[in-house]
């Protein structure tokens, strides 16, 4: 058969994979797999793991009665379910991993793993536009990074696709380890060393050693790519080093890097930079603003061409890339005459992605308006939380705000390093603060919302798009 005609799995091979049995099976293969009941697709193989707040066995119903060809569940709930159609095994969440383990032993494509503090999933959809002009790309959707998102989406690697494109996360040491060991990548990319997480690391030093374990399980030959635009390469290239890896590349606005990206300047909301590699210069222009973009999409390059593919394929590709949702996305609602500019940062915070954020929002100019800022709670920093808080008064300050909205406990410290007359409004939750900021916003202003994903700043989001659409 053909890639297209294959299935993704035949129900043998799921048996063989998990060392399960099936029961009332009628279906021959699947087309995808799930752990989603709300979104199965007729065809797929739904597994019932269990999570923080629901277990996937009380929606085995749901799926099966929804088209799914099977579903993978624990053999000790199985009789209790009273349902044909399932896969039997110890552990379904053990299982999953089993078949994400299956499916990159079988890959004849070329792997790639990303991680970082900052920009692993912008980067991540650069690596996937460019490569898509040399052939088909597997890539992690969303943030499926985790512990179970990571074995969701190498599970349901086709058997022939060229290119696999998996991000990885973490918020504990050894996390990226277990999480790589099922990659295997043959390109191991580390975009940025930053203070994330601090509240479960001694140090930004232990972060970077926790990011470096991407390196742990790179396939022999394999290279290891990073960017050098922060204070903690030494870390990763000791560990590289230690670990016997001789392909190393660098890339980023630091003079010694492999390939180093000139100063960039913004045209007609297009962003320009030249990328230099051994004498060879090319020009990208970015549709995308912020000097981080700019440092994601030469990722996307280095990747590019370390398949074999051509700096100009990439460079046309990533004409069409666009930030990916809550990462950035710019928005102009309602008149185009005179619409409401909003710049969606939501989905995630530390104070590198802060201050990122805010250096492109200093350039913005509102379309006739008001400039307002939205900055909730960078969680996850332990007790350094106050002092990283109140490090960003600068940035803020740099921004030419008018309105500034802080949220979140954390937030007070930066509340009181701006200083009496500088803060509009500050709360402990975006609920006590989103009827204020929808009714003070107008057609013409812009408005920028940058926070912790805990922090639920996506919900505000989404009422401002609902609000001036």
């Amino acid at each position: 058969m053909n890639e297209l005609a294959s299935p993704l799995w035949t129900i043998a091979e799921i048996v063989a994979a998990t060392n399960g049995y099936a029961d009332g099976v009628t279906a021959q293969a699947v087309t995808a797999v799930s752990i989603d009941s709300r979104d199965i697709q007729p065809g797929a193989l739904f597994v019932a793991i269990k999570g923080d707040t629901h277990d996937g066995h009380d929606f085995v119903g749901a799926a099966l009665d929804a088209g799914a060809a099977a579903a993978l569940v624990s053999a000790d709930r199985a009789p209790a379910l009273g349902r044909k159609g399932v896969i039997g095994v110890r552990d379904p969440m053990k299982a999953l991993e089993a078949l994400a383990r299956a499916a990159r032993e079988r890959s004849t494509g070329q792997i790639v793993a990303i991680t970082g503090s900052v920009g692993k999933t912008s980067t991540k959809e650069a690596v996937r536009t460019v490569l898509a002009a040399s052939g088909k790309v597997h890539a992690s959707i969303k943030s499926y990074n985790n512990h179970w998102g990571v074995p969701l989406m190498l599970a349901n690697l086709p058997r022939n696709v060229p290119f696999g494109v998996f991000e990885i996360g973490m918020n504990h040491a050894g996390e990226i380890a277990n999480l790589v060991k099922m990659v295997r990548p043959h390109i191991a990319l580390v975009t940025s060393v930053a203070p994330a997480h601090l509240e479960f690391f001694p140090s930004v030093t232990a972060i970077a050693e926790a990011k470096a374990e991407i390196l742990l399980s790179l396939e022999p030959g394999g290279t290891a790519v990073f960017n050098a635009d922060h204070d903690y390469l030494h870390v990763l290239m000791g560990a590289a080093r230690r670990l016997g890896i001789t392909n190393i590349v660098t890339y980023g606005f630091d003079e010694s890097s492999d390939w180093h990206i000139g100063a960039p300047r913004v045209s007609d909301g297009v962003t320009h930079a030249t990328i230099s590699h051994e004498g060879q210069v090319q020009r990208l222009a970015l549709r995308v603003p912020g000097r981080h973009m700019i440092a994601n999409a030469t990722a996307a390059i280095v990747v590019n061409a370390l398949v074999g593919g051509g700096a100009m394929s990439a460079i046309g590709a990533l004409g069409q890339f666009a930030a990916p949702e809550g990462r950035g996305e710019t928005l102009r609602l309602g008149n185009p005459k005179k619409p409401l500019l909003l710049v969606d940062e939501s989905y995630n915070a530390n104070t590198a992605s802060m201050r990122a954020a805010m250096e492109v929002y200093s350039g913005i100019t509102p379309p006739s308006g008001r400039k307002v800022l939205v900055l909730g709670d960078m969680l996850e920093l332990g007790p350094e939380s106050p002092n990283l808080h109140r490090s960003l008064a600068d940035a803020v300050k740099a921004t030419g705000a008018t309105e500034i909205y802080l949220i979140g406990k954390g937030m007070a410290a930066l509340r009181d390093a701006l200083g009496d007359g500088q803060v509009t409004a500050h709360a402990e939750s975006v609920e006590q603060l989103a009827e204020t900021i929808l009714g003070g916003l107008a057609p013409g202003d812009s408005v920028m919302v940058k926070g912790s994903k805990g922090v639920r700043l996506a919900g505000l989001v989404r009422r401002i798009r609902e609000t001036f659409a």
